[in-house]
């Protein structure tokens, strides 16, 4: 298992406490998810029917903004997890740093795995990688400069997990174009990564290869009609934007108190360099605060943005000691 966020079960060994004490801030999860929706009873004890899926599908496609082919899948990771197969063995391109799964999966696969600096590096890939916003940096590429790679790549893989929060990073209406595949999360945004759904979304080829790979019943039907509620209800992910953006400010603000400096980050989190990562890990860990740390980068901490008031006092009353 590559390292991620998430991890409580790590917090809670070195630190105690059980995992409902903690507040998790080492994911990019929304903490003021969409609120509880009531399933019908057949969504528990029938197979989703093509219908069902169908209406998924179409909710998604007023919200990402396309008319192109798309399939819902297990979270945006099982799309990821299919990608080595998607197309024949090659040369694999990765803008990095970034989302660990994808080097480690196309090496496995038996793919040549290179990660590169910059866009025009990604040129000559079989299959290049772009994940925008980036994770865990939150830098991000227009869109025109990611349809000027198309011609000099064999397939393009966009992968637009934090892209809910800043719409108009997203290549999605785009997506249709030969070579073009755009992934997307759900549960992030919504705040609901327990739910398991995301979606491909690109030419007809690619999602059918997918679809197929998926088999028959690829999201549950609860996802189905809890995806699809919130998916259509614009005004909570207008106001969920407006909220979110202002948090970001409160966040950067409590970390300047600690000296840390901002690299980057997105909406539903932000990249410090704090000099001492597993010292300031470690400060937070001790009021049951979790948060990432990254190896290869001993001075970056990346937080979440805590929801209720209540854990922003925690975190407040934490950075304080």
């Amino acid at each position: 298992m590559r390292e991620h966020g998430g991890n409580l079960d790590v917090a809670q060994q070195r630190f105690g406490g059980a995992a409902e004490d903690w507040i998790d801030l080492s994911t990019g999860i929304n903490r003021v998810p969409y609120p509880f929706v009531d399933v019908e009873p057949r969504q528990w004890n029938a197979l989703p029917s093509r219908s069902d899926i169908e209406s998924l599908h179409h909710a998604a496609r007023r919200v990402y903004r396309t008319d192109a082919p798309i399939v819902a899948m297990g979270g945006a990771q099982t799309a990821i997890q299919l990608l080595p197969h998607l197309v024949p063995r090659g040369r694999a391109r990765i803008l990095a740093p970034t989302y660990n799964e994808y080097a480690g999966l196309l090496s496995a696969a038996g793919w040549d795995v290179a990660e590169v600096s910059d866009l025009g590096a990604l040129a000559g890939g079989d299959l290049a990688v772009v994940v925008n916003p980036n994770n865990p940096d939150g830098r991000h590429h227009d869109p025109h400069e990611l349809l000027a790679l198309l011609p000099r790549v064999g397939r393009l893989v966009v992968d637009e997990s934090f892209a809910d929060a800043v719409p108009g990073v997203s290549l999605a209406p785009e997506a249709g174009r030969p070579g073009l595949l755009i992934l997307r999360s759900f549960g992030k945004f919504y705040g609901l990564a327990g739910l398991r759904l995301g979606f491909a979304v690109g030419s007809e080829p690619d999602i059918a290869a997918l679809a197929a790979m998926a088999g028959p019943w690829p999201v549950s039907g609860a996802a189905i009609a809890i995806g699809r509620r919130a998916l259509l209800d614009h005004d909570w992910a207008s106001a969920t934007i407006a909220r979110l953006a202002d948090d970001c400010g409160r966040l950067d603000t409590a970390a300047r108190s600690q000296g840390w400096t901002l690299l980057g980050g997105t909406p539903l989190f932000r990249l410090f360099d704090t000099g001492d990562a597993l010292a300031a890990q470690e400060k937070l860990a001790r009021a049951q605060i979790w948060s990432r740390v990254f190896q290869q980068n001993p001075g970056w901490l990346r937080l979440g943005l805590p929801g209720s008031e209540a854990e922003w006092s925690r975190l407040s009353a934490a950075l304080s000691v």
